[in-house]
């Protein structure tokens, strides 16, 4: 199965560090972002990628590109230019780094990657700025069990995000960012059927708006309640708090066997 990560956005909400690289590449105890949401996944078994990217989009294909350098040790030979890798154990990652333009929406940026997904009857999809402690086999056994095209992971943070409304497990509204909220909302990592792509019409379509919200209305959005950990990367203030966790030695977002 193949993951698509939303890595374009322009980050404004954390624009202190945001203004020199996309928010998916600002790090987390010394690694990107975007590497911890890839293990959380590698962890299950998942190591097809594919990074919707847009916003400095370069930064991404150099890190990536430049992989086994920046995580092993090197040795180099200033006379003769000659450069030794001294491999270490690395993930067994396929990664695809498509640029799905500058200005383009949540929705629009997974439309565009419809040539990537053709061999795909499902796929997951997620933010590059969220971190969560979500059994993913769990979630694609759950996905596989009702025969609705999209899953939502929902989470219990705070009351400043969209307000999902529940008839037993199935989503039957969804409202993007109310000026009120309380209850569940949407965390992200998505099981998504192929077909579900035809509910996004282009560029300029937000995901968590007219898609998911058309989705509700015609009973094909299923939320999978999740108690654990979640947490986004919005702000200043909560990349503080996640590189704290870091630091604590037992981040929960990390799984271990």
């Amino acid at each position: 199965m193949k993951v698509v990560i939303l890595a374009g956005g322009l980050g404004t909400r954390i624009s202190e560090e945001s203004h020199l690289k996309p928010k998916p590449m600002i790090e987390i105890g010394g690694k990107p972002i975007l590497r911890h949401i890839m293990n959380i996944y590698a962890f299950h078994g998942i190591n097809e990628f594919i990074i919707a990217a847009g916003y400095k989009a370069e930064i991404i294909k150099d890190y990536f590109l430049n992989f086994y350098a920046i995580n092993n040790d090197i040795s180099i030979d200033l006379e003769t230019g000659k450069t030794i890798i001294h491999d270490g154990k690395q993930p067994n990652w396929k990664i695809h780094i498509v640029d799905t333009g500058l200005h383009t929406q949540t929705g629009g940026r997974v439309k565009r990657l419809q040539k990537w997904l053709a061999d795909s009857d499902t796929f997951m999809v997620t933010y590059g700025d969220g971190l969560c402690d979500v059994n993913i086999k769990t979630l694609r056994e759950f996905h596989k069990s009702h025969g609705k095209l999209v899953t939502m992971t929902t989470v219990l943070p705070p009351a400043r995000f969209g307000r999902i409304s529940f008839n037993d497990c199935e989503i039957c509204r969804f409202e993007e960012k109310p000026l009120t909220d309380d209850g569940w909302i949407n965390g992200g990592f998505f099981v998504v059927n192929h077909k579900a792509l035809d509910y996004i019409e282009g560029d300029e379509t937000i995901w968590e708006r007219e898609p998911l919200e058309r989705l509700a209305r015609d009973g094909q959005l299923v939320g999978f309640k999740h108690h654990g950990f979640w947490s986004c990367m919005d702000t200043l203030k909560e990349k503080n708090i996640l590189e704290d966790l870091w630091e604590s030695g037992k981040p929960p977002w990390v799984m271990k066997v």
